[in-house]
């Protein structure tokens, strides 16, 4: 089973490593990490500033059973880029699952993926979506076909056990769950925005602006 990961410089390190982290325990799990260019990629300093290695060039990876695109603050410039529009439209094409964490939704939705369908992304790039044909819903995962959308950053981990469910079954998904010992007890109920007061959400944008 080959699993891609978009790597490339200023995502959020949580976005890559935490879906493969559930899924590249699949049997036969191929995980291979690509970006433009191989090498030493860095993520934000925002999330760790995290040295990140790709081991493929774009024109390396031509097919994926699973193709897994993480976000970031410099998902936009991705956006713009035809070199990965082109991959990820290409590889999609051979896809049994195509997968997206926090803002990597927006490059799903540049590459022509996501038109009339509900599709979901960081709460800050949220409303993005609707630019790209898609239907923009806060949920924090969205299964839509062989599309799988998740919210921001910690959300994948959502999705990637949602994807296990699918490729290996129930009780697959919830073993790998125990064996990462995914038990979410956060010491405070503001991690999603129509919970969060107003003040703690106009600090987030201002400390942490989406650009």
């Amino acid at each position: 089973m080959e699993i891609a990961v978009l790597l490339f410089d200023g995502l959020t390190t949580l976005d890559a490593v935490g879906p493969i982290e559930v899924i590249g325990r699949l049997p036969q799990a191929d995980v291979k990490f690509v970006a433009k260019r191989k090498g030493e990629l860095r993520a934000s300093p925002r999330s760790s500033g995290l040295g990140l290695i790709a081991d493929y060039a774009l024109s390396e990876v031509t097919r994926a059973d699973i193709l897994v695109v993480p976000g970031g603050p410099k998902t936009q410039a991705l956006c713009d880029d035809p070199e990965v529009i082109g991959w990820v439209q290409a590889t999609h094409r051979t896809t049994t699952w195509t997968t997206s964490v926090c803002t990597g939704s927006l490059i799903l939705g540049a590459a022509g993926l996501l038109r009339g369908l509900r599709a979901t992304s960081h709460w800050q790039a949220l409303e993005r979506l609707a630019e790209y044909g898609a239907i923009p819903s806060s949920e924090r995962v969205i299964v839509q076909g062989k599309i799988i959308t998740s919210a921001g950053v910690s959300s994948g981990i959502d999705m990637a056990l949602r994807l296990v469910a699918l490729v290996a079954g129930e009780t697959f998904a919830k073993a790998t769950q125990l064996q990462i010992e995914y038990d979410p007890q956060p010491p405070y109920d503001v991690g999603c925005v129509t919970k969060a007061p107003a003040e703690i959400i106009a600090f987030a944008k201002a400390a942490a602006p989406l650009r």
